[in-house]
């Protein structure tokens, strides 16, 4: 069942669209299954989750850590997450900074955007994060590398509303782009789009999609 929901996502996303499978809350034989069946990227919004699971994975798997991150918790995976989605202040760029120096590499992130309309949703506004790349702090992080933008729409059904959000999450990451990585090719990131709403999210320049439930099945 996992494997040909895997099949079924991934035929209705174009190629240059990376999968995010969110295996969070799933069993290890889930992600294997997806695994076998050609799958590398799994999403996992809790440290102590994703480092118990990575532990008894095959190595080769890029862990995405997509949920709320706080500073006490990135030293337990600064060796091997793949890539940080949710960074949305200056503190935490400055202590992944620093444990990813611990241990000698480079880690990518994506700055989190408040697009939806929820209180509850994390993220910062434009101006932000503009000020925080102008910042001397930021451009003296060397361990560190931003790759792009990251945001969730509301929960609404109103379809209308979702493409708006997304559309402005599109604006930011161009805007960014434009002031700051102009000449940087790994600033190319857009992850939005979760299983409700990837499609509308792709029809607005995502490209990568964080799907869960679609694939393994409800919680």
């Amino acid at each position: 069942m996992i494997e040909k929901q895997l099949q079924l996502v991934l035929s209705e996303i174009p190629k240059n669209v990376a999968l995010i499978a969110v295996s969070k809350t799933k069993p290890i034989e889930d992600i294997l299954k997806a695994y076998k069946a050609g799958q590398r990227h799994f999403g996992e919004n809790k440290v102590q989750e994703l480092v118990e699971k990575a532990a008894l994975l095959p190595k080769d798997i890029s862990w995405h850590l997509i949920g709320h991150l706080q500073r006490n918790k990135v030293k337990y995976m600064a060796g091997f997450v793949h890539l940080i989605h949710g960074v949305e202040s200056l503190n935490l760029l400055i202590e992944i900074n620093k444990q990813a120096q611990k241990v000698n590499r480079i880690q990518d992130v994506l700055l989190q955007f408040h697009i939806g309309e929820e209180d509850t949703k994390f993220g910062m506004t434009l101006e932000e994060a503009t000020e925080i790349l102008n910042s001397e702090i930021a451009k003296n992080l060397k361990n560190i590398r931003v790759c792009g933008v990251m945001g969730m729409a509301s929960f609404t059904s109103a379809q209308n509303q979702i493409s708006q959000e997304f559309k402005n999450l599109y604006d930011i990451f161009k805007q960014l782009q434009k002031e700051f990585f102009q000449s940087q090719n790994h600033f190319k990131e857009i992850s939005m789009g979760m299983s409700g709403d990837y499609q509308l999210a792709i029809e607005q320049g995502s490209t990568m999609v964080r799907v869960g439930s679609k694939i393994f099945g409800g919680r």
